[in-house]
């Protein structure tokens, strides 16, 4: 009489428990798999380690100008607004806040970091500023953040603001009297989000005339801020010019370079060495009489 147990055939085994009897091979690679180690594929299933090393070779998915898609709400336009909503709210509650933060062309070689907190900060005289720039932001951001990236989109803003400030600093004017130095621009102090606002309003130009589509909405929109910059007073055109010319050129970066993303970034870098170069050059050479800096202790 033969011993029928000793001839069966084993039972496959999973290999990552091998106490366990597996009857089911993984799709991908063939091994048998229990029912711990099974995952759901599109046919069929696949062991845990395979899923495991396909997740290392997926790629995120990319928009068209390089940066990551990103769904649901524009998180960096809220967080924007909330950022200005609170500076703002400070300003009102703090008397003297709003000169702790505003940028004043003869405030940058001491403060330069005031070209970037003015940005956030708004006329606390005024509920129209802040609400114009903010509608302006959610209606841009709402667009250009899904289309580039939430980092892209940011870097964009905050580049921008730093050229609506450095493009006021270029274009200030001088005093020569003691008398001139109150309404002159390079002792005029600015603030408000205004310079990166229209750095998103070029850059939406820009980017849909790249992509084929209509834009001829925001030539308007800019055409009559730009004016209302040269009738309306205390509107300081010269930050909306640099912010504008700013956010066309990172967007241009953009559009030229969305199959490099990484050297897109490099790019960006040296739009923000070209504006500090820019703002020292600007500072160094102004020509202002040393008794008017003395005046006002500086």
């Amino acid at each position: 009489m033969t011993d029928q147990s000793s001839s069966a055939p084993a039972l496959p085994t999973c290999p990552r428990h091998p106490d366990r009897v597996a009857l089911v091979s993984c799709q991908r690679c063939g091994r048998p798999t229990c029912p711990e180690c099974q995952r759901p594929a599109p046919v069929g299933i696949q062991c845990v380690d395979c899923v495991n090393e396909g997740a290392k070779t997926v790629r995120t998915a990319g928009g068209i100008f390089g940066g990551t898609v990103t769904r649901g709400n524009p998180v960096v336009t809220y967080t924007l607004i909330g950022i200005c909503a609170v500076v703002w709210l400070i300003q009102k509650a703090v008397p003297t806040f709003t000169s702790d933060i505003w940028f004043a062309p003869v405030q940058f070689g001491s403060q330069p970091w005031r070209t970037m907190t003015a940005a956030f900060a708004h006329s606390e005289g005024s509920i129209f500023h802040i609400v114009f720039n903010m509608y302006a932001l959610w209606i841009c951001g709402q667009y250009l953040e899904p289309l580039l990236g939430r980092v892209r989109f940011a870097a964009l803003y905050l580049i921008s603001a730093f050229g609506g400030s450095v493009g006021y600093m270029l274009l200030a004017s001088t005093p020569r009297t003691l008398q001139e130095a109150p309404t002159s621009g390079w002792f005029t102090p600015t603030v408000g989000a205004s310079g990166a606002v229209f750095g998103l309003f070029l850059a939406l130009v820009v980017l849909n005339r790249h992509l084929g589509r209509d834009y001829s909405q925001i030539i308007v929109l800019i055409v009559i801020n730009a004016v209302l910059g040269f009738v309306v007073g205390g509107i300081a055109w010269q930050a909306h010019l640099g912010g504008a010319i700013t956010g066309g050129v990172c967007a241009g970066i953009y559009t030229a370079l969305k199959k490099r993303p990484p050297v897109q970034w490099a790019a960006l870098a040296g739009v923000v060495v070209v504006l500090i170069a820019l703002a020292v050059w600007r500072y160094q050479t102004a020509d202002v009489p040393s008794f008017i800096l003395h005046a006002y202790n500086f």
